[in-house]
């Protein structure tokens, strides 16, 4: 055997351990790239979420409600020969009292804390006279509406329980683009169903006029998946499902679920205030790259705005936060609070978590020109003060639906009358004892459900303010504007 020196086989050793360490890195990075790269094992997250995924059975009673008909001039005079109840022959429309069917319909939601906060979308709740949620073990409990978010299309309900079953909520900011992640919900009745995709996009806007900034995934949401858990593969609430996107109106598209940064905000305000201080920035505006695709249409190939990205401004509310700021029209917010904003939905999700009076830095291009300011947002009504919304208390009044012989009398067809006046709102806008509440914000008035909601969304509005118009017995109509704010 032939001989080496013991510098030699210490040299060899050496670079011996040095193939090996470099070896072995490469075989984990190849094992970790293998690992990224293919599907994960899903059971762990779908174990976490079904037991936290409850279905919800939507319930609105039978009710009675007038409705304008077209008129058959030949059966009308048929049935009504004399023109008791219109002028037979002359056509057009005739008010009729139909008798509305009891209407059900599901769909999820996702208990967020174990005394049964339960979190799900807005339009599976609104209208609804009976809400029962079963949980996965087939425990039934009534729920009451805590507080509804139609802007954000989510809402919180409440069932009394103890010790449910929760899904942790995870940082949906922390998502990434080609992440695996399960959808959790009801669809056509399914319960307990558990689909899987990917994450196909964020920050997605769909143009509905809300608050919207949307995770995109391909994982598979159809009807009764409305208010169920978009999971991570660590079994972590990301986003509430909301919605589909399929030209068949199923799942041969994508689904769109709400992000948990806005969830987090809206479920907080709406337990402490009742309704969302959202907080605005007072401007109009959209995506730059969209800005720049509609002049170029026009014509104008050598726009050039400094960039490609962020918030074009189209226009700035006299007297708003970004007004009293000093950003103009035209200029192009980039960054909020050192967080790049490229679209309008990445800024709509940033204002989402912020509330009246908060304080952000803006950044932005003036002219091509790099600013920045400090600006105090606002809420919808110019002010920082905390929006409530209010109730029937604060008119101060007692109200009635007003009788088939009243209606007759004076030939309306509908109306709440007003039965006493205390102190409040009505009675320092002048209204009286006797006067009939017809329309309010240009909304008809029915019943005490429709006033209370006329009310409610007045109050939390831009213009706290009800327009009324209503008739008094005599049959002089009359108009007034009553202030709702303090």
């Amino acid at each position: 055997m032939k001989k080496y020196s013991k510098y030699f086989l210490a040299a060899v050793y050496i670079v011996g351990i040095a193939f090996s360490t470099a070896a072995c890195k490469e075989a984990n990075a190849v094992s970790a790239a293998v690992t990224v790269g293919q599907p994960v094992d899903l059971t762990y997250a779908a174990d976490k979420a079904l037991p936290a995924v409850v279905h919800i059975k939507f319930v609105q009673n039978s009710k009675v409600q007038t409705v304008d008909v077209q008129s058959d001039p030949f059966s009308d005079f048929f049935s009504d020969p004399f023109g008791f109840f219109g002028r037979p022959g002359q056509g057009g429309t005739q008010k009729r009292q139909i008798q509305t069917p009891r209407r059900t319909a599901t769909g999820s939601g996702v208990i967020i804390s174990k005394d049964g906060y339960i979190v799900t979308n807005n339009h599976v709740v609104a209208g609804a006279d009976e809400l029962t949620v079963t949980l996965n073990d087939n425990r039934e409990f009534s729920a009451r509406i805590i507080g509804t978010d139609e802007t954000s299309d989510l809402a919180l309900i409440k069932v009394d329980g103890k010790d449910l079953p929760t899904l942790p909520v995870g940082d949906s900011d922390k998502l990434k683009v080609g992440e695996w992640v399960i959808a959790v919900g009801n669809p056509f009745g399914l319960n307990n169903t558990v689909t899987a995709g990917i994450v196909s996009a964020k920050a997605r806007s769909l143009g509905a006029n809300g608050v919207e900034s949307f995770i995109q995934t391909d994982a598979a949401i159809n009807q009764g998946n409305s208010g169920g858990a978009l999971v991570n593969t660590s079994g972590e609430l990301v986003g509430i499902n909301a919605m589909l996107s399929s030209p068949t109106g199923s799942n041969i598209g994508y689904g769109f679920a709400i992000p948990t940064t806005i969830m987090n905000k809206v479920v907080d305000d709406l337990k402490k205030y009742g309704t969302v201080q959202r907080a605005v920035l007072g401007i109009q505006g959209g995506d730059v790259l969209n800005y720049i695709n509609e002049q170029k249409d026009k014509g104008n190939n050598d726009i050039d705005l400094g960039t490609n990205e962020g918030v074009y401004v189209s226009k700035v509310e006299e007297n708003g936060a970004a007004a009293n700021a000093g950003i103009e029209q035209g200029d192009i917010i980039t960054a909020i609070d050192g967080k790049k904003v490229t679209k309008m939905a990445e800024l709509m999700e940033i204002l989402a978590n912020k509330r009246p009076g908060d304080k952000v830095n803006i950044a932005y291009l003036h002219k091509k020109q790099k600013k920045s300011k400090t600006v105090v947002l606002k809420n919808a009504q110019g002010n920082t003060k905390v929006v409530k919304p209010a109730d029937l208390d604060v008119l101060g009044a007692n109200f009635r639906e007003i009788s088939n012989a009243q209606k007759q009398q004076l030939n309306i067809n509908n109306g709440l009358e007003v039965m006493k006046v205390n102190n409040g709102a009505l009675k320092t806008a002048g209204i009286n004892r006797g006067f009939i509440i017809q329309r309010i914000n240009d909304h008809s008035v029915k019943t005490l459900d429709d006033l209370q909601r006329i009310v409610k969304e007045a109050s939390t509005s831009k213009e706290p303010v009800l327009y009324i118009q209503g008739i008094y017995p005599t049959g002089k109509k009359a108009y007034f504007a009553v202030p709702l704010e303090d």
